[in-house]
């Protein structure tokens, strides 16, 4: 009995985990439908379909706020996702901007662009959501 219990053990603790990384996932699309479902209604482009080199519309939520550098100037940046996807978004010569932080919703205008392989827009117009 005591092998059955040894052989087991590794079994469950798979499985466990397996059914922790299941609901993980399944909470990450959920969330992405619940981001998808909020910013659909307001009629602004989805990252995902936002064409690059025009000028667009786009609501989301910031996932991330970082300060880097790009060629000796400080920037600001911030990841902006509406559960379709993820964009870039620059504020050259900024270190930081009162209201801008992870969970914030916004709404940005400007041009996409690319940059290391990257959708970016950079410095565009944009509305703190309440």
């Amino acid at each position: 009995m005591g092998e059955k219990t040894e052989d087991a053990a590794p079994h469950d603790r798979r499985s466990r985990l397996r059914r922790s990384l299941s609901r993980w996932a399944d909470s990450g699309e959920a969330h992405a439908r619940d981001l998808r479902a909020t910013y659909a209604e307001a009629g602004d482009v989805s990252i995902a379909d936002a064409p690059d080199r025009e000028r667009v519309s786009l609501r989301g939520t910031i996932k991330t706020v970082t300060l880097r550098p790009r060629g000796g100037v400080p920037a600001l940046e911030a990841e902006l996702e509406d559960g379709s996807g993820v964009i870039t978004i620059v504020w050259l010569g900024r270190r930081r901007i009162a209201g801008i932080g992870p969970g914030r919703a916004m709404r940005v205008e400007g041009r996409i662009g690319s940059a290391t392989g990257h959708r970016v827009l950079f410095n565009p117009r944009y509305e703190l959501i309440p």
